[in-house]
């Protein structure tokens, strides 16, 4: 049995935060710069009492309408968050209640990052191959604005909220081919938030005039950049390998949207032309999970995407852990 994409829809937060926002309150930075580092104009803030279970249901609504989905059908829910809503219980389950979905449909929460919608395909498909279920929800949703110090302008130039919805099912538009996957933990303090565990259940104590933020996001930006330097060109080379497939015929590369200058050098480094490497991070930043699915969906929006096209998807990140993939459409 083969496990298919069938509809992608996302959703974005009304509030914006723009280049020239970010300047107005870090003026040694300028709108321009930011844009021309990071490639990003604009990022989507989730409000003040907006959380990932509100974003993941306006994004599975979506889906619902826009690809005339008949919700009965869905028979499990598969939500990828690090901002839930609660420590316990799983946020799917309340994805599951808020979208009336039936009480006969299995949902569980997984922990990822910017890998997290490949993990969920590779889920998704091992859920739909078993038999287990025939019409999985996958559902990415991050509010990392609300891990982030807001003077932390590093990351507040870099992270935007966002949710997508993905239905995967039996039958659909693209084709899901074989999985690579790696993960690495050994990286783990270099994209972590410490406190709210059981780690670190209380604050750590700041220091006046600290800059690393000890109770936020932090990211040791230079440890992984050199990560996905080193693990991604071998992620695509496997991939490629695992679906017996050479990179001439990939039609069209679709990493996570990390920052610009991160895409630019992977794609010098895994030697594909820029005219089969995807980029759409300018209106919304790194929305983590979420990137990948949103960049699918403008690429069949505006035909990068056609009938036929054999794509390949990569996301890495936070964990360490990467991922990838190839969808025949």
């Amino acid at each position: 049995m083969k496990a298919y994409l069938n509809g992608i829809s996302y959703y974005v937060p009304e509030a914006v935060v723009t280049n020239e926002d970010l300047a107005a309150q870090f003026p040694e930075w300028s709108a321009e710069k930011v844009a021309t580092k990071v490639g990003i104009r604009r990022r989507h803030i989730a409000g003040p009492g907006e959380t990932a279970v509100d974003m993941a249901v306006q994004a599975a609504e979506a889906l619902f309408v826009e690809h005339d989905i008949d919700r009965a059908g869905v028979d499990f829910v598969l939500l990828c968050t690090q901002s839930p809503d609660y420590v316990l219980p799983t946020s799917a389950c309340l994805v599951q209640d808020r979208l009336k979905l039936s009480t006969s449909c299995g949902a569980l929460d997984f922990n990822l990052g910017c890998s997290g919608f490949v993990y969920g395909l590779a889920v998704a498909k091992g859920l739909l191959v078993s038999g287990v279920a025939k019409n999985v929800l996958l559902i990415t949703a991050e509010t990392y604005s609300k891990h982030i110090h807001p003077l932390d302008k590093g990351n507040r130039t870099i992270f935007g909220d966002a949710a997508a919805a993905t239905l995967v099912s039996t039958e659909g538009v693209a084709a899901i081919g074989e999985f690579c996957l790696g993960t690495d933990g050994s990286g783990a303090e270099n994209l972590m938030v410490k406190t709210g565990g059981q780690r670190h259940p209380d604050p750590l104590p700041v220091t006046e005039g600290e800059e690393d933020f000890p109770n936020h996001f932090q990211m040791n930006g230079s440890g992984v950049f050199n990560f996905t330097m080193e693990a991604v060109p071998p992620l695509v080379s496997a991939t490629l390998q695992n679906n017996a497939l050479e990179l001439e015929q990939i039609d069209l590369f679709v990493f996570h949207q990390a920052n610009k200058f991160m895409l630019n050098t992977l794609r010098k480094l895994c030697r594909i032309q820029p005219e089969r490497f995807y980029s759409c991070m300018e209106e919304f930043g790194n929305t983590v999970s979420s990137t990948i699915p949103i960049a699918l969906k403008h690429a069949q929006a505006d035909g990068s995407i056609k009938p036929g096209s054999q794509v390949l998807i990569a996301g890495f990140g936070v964990g360490y852990s990467w991922g990838a993939c190839t969808l025949q459409y």
